[in-house]
């Protein structure tokens, strides 16, 4: 499992000029999933990601988590995390895991975020075709991939 965590002043997810997903102060979370996640990557990117402490705190230290902040995930799938460019210009999605895997994968990967959070996820569509607007607040842009941990 692959993410991309941006903190964010304010981030939404329109489908069909329909905002599916908004929050302010919080987290993007963009994932790709591959065939060989479990329940183990889920919880332990779930917990890094609750946990992380890239907020700032009263002294203006990145020293708080999205928990802290009472903050606000969007979750939103991209399977092109998983792109390889090793070969040529076109990119490989061949580790990305097809559908009727991934689905569960990230239906699961966003309960078990809500539980750790405390509160409902906003997301995205599975498979939409989706437009992403953020205020990247910092910036601050984290990858995690659970298989390297880190």
């Amino acid at each position: 499992m692959r993410v991309v965590i941006q903190r964010v002043s304010e981030a939404s997810v329109t489908i069909d000029h329909t905002i599916n997903g908004q929050i302010k102060l919080g987290l993007l979370v963009l994932v790709g999933v591959e065939d060989a996640d479990t329940a183990e990557d889920i919880q332990w990117v779930s917990n890094k990601i609750v946990n992380l402490r890239i907020f700032n705190d009263a002294n203006g230290v990145m020293n708080c988590s999205v928990k802290d902040v009472d903050g606000a995930i969007l979750l939103v799938s991209q399977f092109t995390l998983h792109a390889s460019t090793k070969k040529g210009n076109r990119p490989s999605y061949i580790k990305a895991a097809k559908p009727d895997i991934a689905i569960p994968i990230y239906e699961s990967f966003k309960s078990v975020l809500a539980e750790e959070l405390g509160k409902p996820i906003q997301t995205g569509i599975f498979g939409a075709d989706m437009k992403v607007a953020l205020l990247n607040d910092g910036p601050v842009t984290i990858l995690i991939d659970s298989k390297n941990k880190e």
